[in-house]
């Protein structure tokens, strides 16, 4: 094809269509051939008038294919080691697959088979199946690695998870961080352990029926190590900007490519059986085909089951009905459950009220904004749109995850607040997996642990300082990270603070938060009522302060009781629009035995009633 200059793509009329999955062009970096013996190197630069490789510290000419593409095949195998040279300036491959020694420097030929997999009949997870446990490979175990994590996955699937959700796996800058300033894309973080690691732990997972999910930033690329601009300028633009720089580029072919092959590399030849995708309201794409269509079209193709979620603050049903997503990250779940145990108001949570009215709303509607005015943390605009189109299980709820934990100056859970009694926390925890909504888990929050998940990063010098100063600055409608004194992101002491202590869980309140979110999991995947994922089916509302939520389907009903006040509750004087079944399912403070006869529900507690 002829590449079209970069003025001419950005006033492309026509629409976009991205090269082919197969298109030589799409082959960019290092691809052993068949029978393992030659190596084909490819590069696409249209900076560089010469372009060299250098394999296992030998310097080897690359030949010029015309439309800045420059190729050459070499015999060497897998694990030879190499870096491409631009006008003979030395320039990592942004297209690595794997990048041993960091992204600075050499990258590794990998070899396409180099691990044999054992549950080739997967076919993948249903959205509506997934409870899903977002874990961080770094601090999920004290090992770190992917092999350490492949070891708790029979623990897992005890519990009652059915997806693990990874945080972002893409090489980044540094030894250690939360993964969304990866700058290679192909190339899986080194420290966490070599590719085919982690395609075990994966093999492993659909072992043991668990569907593994990974966290994707299509958004932005890292502060430092993203080489794409080194070889075209052309795959970004100042169209748009965001808060991590300028734009990418979507309407530039090769961009395209780059996240949309990106995609398919991790669910084809990894194995994912979906994506969570960053921050799409940053994804801005004035193509005709947006890029968030394209990529649902391609990765729905695949065969199987292969989901996509967005992270996505906008309440914009589109996600999923236009554009062919399958799920989205629904913020105010979240902070309206928040707002209603600590009453903080502050930051974002300036736009919700909390109370158990609140929630009911939130409940019915799935989220709470459907077009009303947003006026907080210095944004003024209409936000929202009606949800009625959407399903129980397109939206994703959680009390807690990486980032609602992470953007607190201490990295301090839910329960850890002041406000929150643990018994509150089991009744947020109970409200949670007991609705239709697909839940999401943050690692260690079924024993209530109590290790913090503060920010922490790997950046040197200059940099380092900014990232703090500039996380500061970020959060600064937060009075804690004024009065408080703030874990450095750099130091390998925030780091280490966050990983799990896994001896917790066998104790005390921690063993007895365990045993509930075993129950609720096994409930929730076995009780007929609950197990109905419909919203025509869900209702709730307010007496007091005291949520109730009614799923009442053919197979049965289940009421929810949960008191958000601040005193205990007699039941028989509630006013519902109901009549009370008579059965206690479960009770957040007994899951050591069956369930008792109640008259009264103390501040916090939640009871689950039925009548089948």
């Amino acid at each position: 094809m002829i590449h079209p200059s970069r003025e001419q793509t950005e006033n492309l009329k026509a629409p976009i269509t991205s090269l082919p999955q197969d298109a030589p062009e799409t082959r960019l970096g290092a691809h052993l051939l068949p029978g393992g013996e030659q190596t084909r190197f490819r590069v696409w630069s249209t900076t560089a008038g010469q372009v060299e490789v250098r394999v296992n510290g030998t310097l080897h000419p690359m030949t010029a294919l015309g439309d800045c593409f420059f190729e050459a095949v070499l015999p060497v195998g897998a694990g030879a080691r190499y870096l491409f040279v631009l006008d003979g300036q030395e320039v990592p491959d942004p297209y690595a697959r794997f990048l041993p020694d960091g992204v600075h420097g050499e990258a590794e030929v990998d070899h396409p088979d180099a691990y044999t997999w054992k549950n080739t009949d997967w076919n993948g997870v249903a959205l509506d199946g997934c409870v899903f446990y977002e874990l961080h490979v770094g601090t999920f175990t004290p090992e770190g690695t992917y092999q350490a994590a492949q070891e708790k996955l029979p623990y897992l699937k005890e519990l009652g998870i059915t997806a693990v959700q990874m945080m972002p796996l893409a090489a980044y800058d540094g030894e250690r961080g939360w993964g969304y300033d990866g700058v290679a894309m192909y190339a899986p973080h080194a420290p966490y352990g070599r590719p085919e690691d982690l395609m075990a732990f994966i093999d492993a997972a659909h072992g043991l029926g668990l569907g593994v999910f990974l966290d994707v930033v299509y958004n932005h690329f890292g502060p430092a190590g993203n080489y794409l601009s080194a070889y075209s300028p052309s795959y970004f633009t100042e169209r748009f900007s965001s808060a991590w720089g300028m734009g990418l580029d979507y309407a530039e072919a090769h961009m395209r490519r780059y996240v949309t092959g990106n995609a398919l590399m991790w669910l084809d030849e990894y194995g994912f059986d979906g994506l969570r995708l960053d921050a799409t309201a940053a994804m801005q794409d004035d193509s005709p085909v947006h890029i968030l269509q394209e990529l649902a079209q391609e990765v729905h193709e695949l065969g199987g089951t292969h989901l996509l979620l967005a992270e996505d603050h906008r309440n914009e049903p589109g996600l999923v009905l236009d554009d062919g997503l399958d799920g989205i990250w629904v913020d105010d779940f979240h902070h309206e459950v928040r707002v209603t145990l600590t009453g903080e108001q502050e930051g974002y949570y300036g736009g919700f009220q909390g109370s158990a009215a609140e929630l009911a709303h939130v409940i019915n509607r799935g989220w709470k904004y459907e077009g009303q005015f947003w006026s907080v943390t210095g944004e003024e605009h209409a936000r929202g749109k009606s949800s009625d189109g959407l399903e129980a299980p397109s939206f994703v709820y959680c009390i807690q995850n990486h980032d609602q934990i992470g953007n607190r100056a201490l990295g301090d859970r839910l329960q850890q607040h002041a406000k929150v009694s643990i018994q509150q926390f089991r009744g947020a925890s109970t409200l949670l997996l007991t609705l239709p909504m697909t839940p999401l888990l943050f690692q260690g929050q079924e024993w209530a642990a109590e290790t913090p998940f503060p920010f922490f990063s790997d950046h040197s010098g200059e940099l380092g300082h900014l990232v703090t100063e500039g996380r500061k600055k970020e959060f600064a409608y937060f009075s804690d990270f004024e009065h408080l004194e703030v874990p450095d992101p750099q130091a390998r002491s925030t780091f280490e603070s966050a990983k799990l202590d896994w001896q917790e869980k066998d104790g005390g309140e921690h063993a007895r938060t365990l045993g509930l979110y075993k129950t609720l999991l096994k409930l929730r995947s076995e009780d007929p009522v609950l197990q109905d994922r419909s919203r025509q089916h869900l209702s709730a509302g307010s007496e007091g302060e005291v949520l109730w939520v009614r799923q009442c389907n053919p197979a049965g009903e289940r009421l929810l009781l949960w008191n958000v006040g601040k005193t205990e509750v007699t039941l028989g004087r509630l006013r519902l629009p109901h009549p009370l079944p008579t059965r206690v399912v479960l009770h957040s403070e007994q899951t050591d035995g069956p369930p008792t006869t109640l008259t009264s529900l103390p501040v916090g507690e939640v009871v689950l009633l039925g009548n089948v």
